[in-house]
């Protein structure tokens, strides 16, 4: 027992000084836990920000000017006035996303009550902005001319005032940081661990290994916790140094906590990752194979998407995966402050799921050197 546990010890030190010599792995490693980061947070691909945006005011009167000004950062540019023959010219362009087009008398018929029409001009060839900024549109429009119809009436007795917990001012920083990281965690431990197997296979020194006094458990057991160990130092650098330090995003819950329940999905995660490679027989077949498992995982896991906006079905499925309980307790601890006694379930599921996926694949594995 003790000799074997040396092996797996000697065996996983052999591959982090494999690892330090590949200096493009140890590229991929730090772009992944500090650059890419900074670049999923800061892409905001969901919300709308710093939006063009023209008003047609016809009207001229106080409540389209009070509409106009209502258009500010971080959503939009301030709005620009423009008159009717520039309106295709100018989208044409691409000066303007949206132009916003209030007719004559807007508001003489607003206070009579004819539900006066507003035309909004989307250019939709800006996929994401055009569908985000016209709702936004209409909702600014609506609680504007609802606050210009409400003045000199009485006050309600009961004012309803919404208030967002644990991001306040609904920055998709805090959430896309957070997420990306736990991206970035699942794609780099499969990959290091099939890289370091197929690596042993193409350089020949795998058939080394099995000729000396080492068994199948004890260089699959070294490969996993070497991996381990190194995912989860960048795991704790980028959390720490990079998430809350540079981008300034608040950790709620308790950062020890959460690198214990990374510790057991990277268990699970280097397994698959050791299958995998059983099933490749070089780098680009793994890559393939990378992009059939890990793309689903990470788009139903809950991450991106709710879980409870996807079919039943799905949601059934996708609990035997590891990713989706690694995702509800990350969001569980670092965005609600969550302590054990809230996400020791998925950690034994986690736990359960990473011991079923190493027996697989160390059977897998004992079958391909055999």
């Amino acid at each position: 027992m003790l000799q074997s546990l040396k092996n797996i010890y000697r065996l996983g030190i052999k591959e982090i000084i494999g690892l330090c010599r590949d200096w493009l792995m140890l590229v991929l490693i730090l772009y992944s836990f500090s650059v890419a980061i900074v670049v999923a947070s800061k892409a905001q691909p969901d919300s709308l920000n710093k939006a063009t945006i023209a008003i047609v005011d016809d009207d001229r009167s106080q409540l389209t000017q009070r509409i106009s000004d209502a258009f500010m950062p971080p959503m939009f540019l301030p709005a620009k006035q423009i008159k009717q023959n520039e309106i295709d010219l100018s989208m044409d362009k691409g000066e303007n996303t949206f132009v916003v087009v209030f007719p004559p008398n807007f508001e003489k018929d607003v206070m009579a009550g004819n539900k006066p029409e507003v035309q909004v001009n989307v250019d939709a060839t800006r996929m994401t902005q055009a569908f985000t900024g016209s709702g936004y549109i209409q909702q600014i429009i609506q609680k504007e001319i609802q606050t210009y119809l409400a003045q000199g009436q009485v006050k309600p007795q009961a004012e309803f005032v919404v208030r967002n917990r644990f991001n306040p001012n609904l920055t998709q920083a805090w959430f896309t940081s957070v997420m990306q990281l736990v991206n970035n965690i699942t794609m780099l431990a499969i990959i290091l661990t099939g890289a370091a197997l197929i690596r042993e296979r193409e350089n020949g020194t795998l058939e080394h290994l099995l000729v000396m006094p080492v068994r199948t458990f004890e260089i699959m057991a070294a490969k996993v916790w070497s991996m381990m160990a190194v995912v989860l130092l960048a795991s704790a650098f980028a959390l720490i140094f990079v998430i809350r330090m540079f981008m300034q995003v608040p950790v709620e819950g308790s950062v020890l906590l959460f690198l214990a329940g990374v510790a057991l999905h990277l268990f699970a995660a280097t397994s698959l990752g050791i299958f995998l490679a059983c099933m490749s027989q070089n780098m680009p077949q793994l890559g393939m194979l990378l992009i059939l498992v890990f793309l689903p995982m990470q788009m139903l896991s809950g991450g991106s998407t709710p879980r409870e906006s996807m079919p039943d079905w799905v949601q059934d499925v996708m609990l035997a995966a590891p990713t989706t309980h690694f995702v509800e307790f990350s969001q569980a601890i670092l965005y609600r402050g969550a302590g054990i006694e809230v996400v020791w379930k998925p950690f034994l599921i986690l736990f359960l799921i990473g011991v079923v996926l190493f027996v697989i694949s160390l059977s897998k594995f004992r079958k391909s050197v055999a």
